[in-house]
Formats: C-alpha cells, structure tokens, sequence
C-alpha cells in the first residue's frame, strides 16, 4: 500500500525548500505577474516536458522533474495572486507568502485526497506522459478562462485548474521517484 499523503507531504517539502531559496534571491517579484502572466510559465514549463519527452535531445541542463517542480510553484503562485491580485509592491512579507504557500499546498493534498478517494488513485497506473499531457489540457483550459475574462458557463474557474496542475505535477514527481 502507497502512502500517498507522505509522499505529497515529501514533494512539496522539496518545492517549498526552492520555493524559499529563490525568495531569498529575488525577493518576491513574481507579485508584479497578472494570472495569466503565471499560466504562460505554466505553460513553459509543461512544453518543455512535452518537447523532452518526445525527443532524445536535450539543449538546456533541467530535467523533468526540475520542471514538475517548477509547475507545481508556479501553481501555487497563481492561486496566490488568485486571492491576493498582482501587485508593484514587492517587499512582501516573506513569513505571510510561506504560510499562504503552506496553505495552498494544504488545500490541494486535501483534494488531492477526496479525488484519490473516488477515483482509487488511478493515476499510479497512468504513464508520466499522459498525465503531462492533462497538464498541458489544463493549462490550455486554463488560458481559454482567462482569455474569458474568467468566466465561464459550466466548467471550473481558474483555482480548480491551478489545484490540479499542481496535484497532477506532485503525481509525476511521486513517480519518478518510485
């Protein structure tokens, strides 16, 4: 039996560990990104794996799982700015974004947990591929919404999407692990 919720605990230790080292570098400048500025990263980032993951060559020395990482952050962020709005000012209280980091990764294991529950962890049967390729659907959906102006007539809004790229990255990086 895999225990899920130590393993998400372990991969947004490691991601919150990066998350605060590069605070200390570069302070908090990500506040000045609108939403959509954060799901152009997203998609960056989850590009990038696509491109690694259908071809042998590699030009930039990250891997993969450097990228996972990265999207589930970025996530976080986005769901920061969600609440929070874009803003010039950049000395933000380092303690108050950690605890609003913790508390969005507290919020997505808690429905990471409830879906684990309904759908019987089924990802641990899927390949990394496809689930980078929900990612990619996810952050396509998630541009479309904004594209929207948020909005929309049946679907989840943004912070739906933010919480399941993160949840789904956390699975990969659970994966490779394993």
């Amino acid at each position: 039996m895999h225990n899920t919720s130590a393993q998400f605990d372990d991969v947004i230790k490691t991601c919150r560990d990066l998350f605060q080292k590069k605070m200390k570098d570069y302070g908090t400048a990500w506040r000045v990104l609108r939403p959509s500025s954060i799901t152009d990263q997203i998609y960056i980032k989850v590009n990038r794996i696509r491109t690694l993951q259908m071809t042998d060559v590699k030009m930039v020395d990250e891997s993969e799982e450097d990228e996972f990482i990265a999207i589930i952050n970025y996530s976080i962020i986005g769901l920061i700015q969600l609440e929070k709005g874009f803003s010039d000012e950049l000395n933000a209280n380092p303690e108050d974004i950690i605890n609003l980091y913790d508390s969005y990764a507290q919020k997505a294991k808690e429905l990471m947990e409830r879906k684990n529950h309904d759908y019987g962890e089924a990802w641990r049967d899927m390949r990394i591929s496809s689930i980078t390729d929900l990612i990619y659907q996810k952050v396509l959906r998630t541009k479309q919404i904004e594209d929207n102006q948020g909005k929309t007539l049946v679907s989840e809004g943004l912070d739906a999407n933010y919480f399941d790229m993160l949840n789904y990255a956390v699975f990969c990086l659970i994966k490779f692990k394993n």
